[in-house]
This record gives structure tokens, C-alpha cells and sequence, in this order.
């Protein structure tokens, strides 16, 4: 294992369009955290922070997904996000995204690489 990866969960954890894993950031800051879904069959990472008002996303823990499970709703103002890219189709903060975290399944285990936090973190300061 890299220096610049973290494992997050067996890969097994992760059902499609099922409940999120939620992981801590602290690169990002004491109460930062991250989360993971399932869908389409992939793994998708994102830091858990609405991109309309820096509040996390799920309303009870690891829940992010809309009532039909084709988005990841913030519990909050509802804003709709593409589970895939991040994008918000609706809601307040329509045309942003998600801080996405790069991610990959290894050895049966979800990881993540932390230079995407770090990267694009200073792009946005």
C-alpha cells in the first residue's frame, strides 16, 4: 500500500445504490469526512460537503441516496447530485459538483488516493 492511499472498506460493504460508507478526512480539516456508494457498478468517492452550503450530505449515517436511488440528495436543501460525476442536476448549487475523491477496488478492498484530495484542494484555495 502506497503512502498516498487509504483503505476504506472491504469491497463487499459497498451494495449498489445501498448505503454509503462514510470515512474521516483529516487532510480536509478536524471534521471533514468523505463518503463511498456503489453505483453502476463501481465504487464512487466523494468529500461529503454539499456544494451549495459546506454541510455534510447524508441525513442519517450513510444515507445518500434519493428515495428511487438514482441520485445522492443532500439531506438538507435536496439538492441532486449524479452519482457517477458529482454534478448537481438540481437543487440551489444546480451546475456545481462534488469534491470527487479519486477511488479504486484492490485485493477486495475499496481505496482511495489521497493526492485527489490534495490536489484538488489547492485548486480550490
Amino acid at each position: 500500500m502506497a503512502d498516498n492511499e487509504r483503505v476504506i472498506c472491504p469491497s463487499q460493504a459497498l451494495e449498489e445504490r445501498g448505503r454509503g460508507v462514510r470515512f474521516d478526512l483529516p487532510e480536509l480539516g478536524e471534521r471533514t469526512t468523505g463518503f463511498v456508494v456503489r453505483f453502476a457498478g463501481k465504487a464512487h468517492a466523494y468529500v461529503n460537503r454539499c456544494a451549495h452550503i459546506p454541510v455534510e450530505l447524508d441525513w442519517n449515517e450513510g444515507d445518500f441516496f434519493n428515495y428511487s436511488k438514482d441520485y445522492l440528495i443532500c439531506a438538507t436543501h435536496g439538492a441532486h447530485y449524479e452519482p457517477t460525476n458529482g454534478h448537481c442536476v438540481m437543487g440551489p448549487c444546480k451546475g456545481q459538483r462534488l469534491q470527487a475523491i479519486d477511488v479504486f477496488e484492490r485485493n477486495q478492498q475499496v481505496v482511495i488516493n489521497l493526492d485527489s484530495i490534495n490536489k484538488e484542494t489547492r485548486h480550490h484555495v
